[in-house]
């Protein structure tokens, strides 16, 4: 395992799983929102977006969580393994929402310097993304799954306990 791509819906646990994915296999984790956003919640440009991404993918060993669509391509081309965190929307929602309250004024880790949680209109209309776009963003990541070229281990985790049991059998090497 040395390029590792983590995917899944907002919410559904890519950034806590690729801290802890890196902190087991001391490979460097990146971040997809820290390329997406600039401070102050300004959206980066897509073609900017895929250049920097592009030079993530181009490193030799990497944990890369996160969206942007318009580069799985090439991701899964370089990836060696693709986790897919399958969870009910439901359960993502509650997840936007509580890190929203438990965050709130605060940049966490994942995000770029300068983008503090808030609870705003911009946070509905996030939940409101997250609800329009579950079936259009699961598809894509269904395709992946379903099909991935030979030499790309894939694992799909929809509980807490399979989560567990991943990382449990990363940390005994098995």
């Amino acid at each position: 395992m040395k390029r590792v791509m983590i995917v899944g819906g907002p919410g559904s646990g890519k950034s806590t799983l690729a801290t802890r994915l890196g902190e087991v296999t001391g490979l460097p984790v990146y971040h997809m929102d820290q390329i997406h956003w600039c401070s102050g919640w300004v959206e980066r440009a897509r073609e900017e977006k895929s250049r920097m991404t592009h030079e993530v993918h181009m490193k030799d060993e990497w944990i890369f969580e996160g969206g942007h669509s318009a580069t799985y391509a090439e991701r899964v081309a370089r990836a060696d393994t693709f986790i897919w965190l399958d969870v009910p929307v439901w359960l993502r929602i509650f997840r936007v929402l509580k890190r929203s309250a438990m965050h709130h004024g605060q940049t966490r880790p994942d995000l770029a310097e300068g983008c503090p949680e808030q609870f705003n209109w911009q946070t509905v209309e996030f939940l409101s993304f997250i609800w329009r776009t579950r079936h259009t963003a699961r598809a894509k990541l269904v395709a992946i799954y379903e099909a991935p070229h030979e030499r790309l281990k894939v694992v799909r985790l929809r509980t807490k306990t399979e989560y567990n049991a991943f990382l449990e059998a990363v940390q005994n090497g098995t």
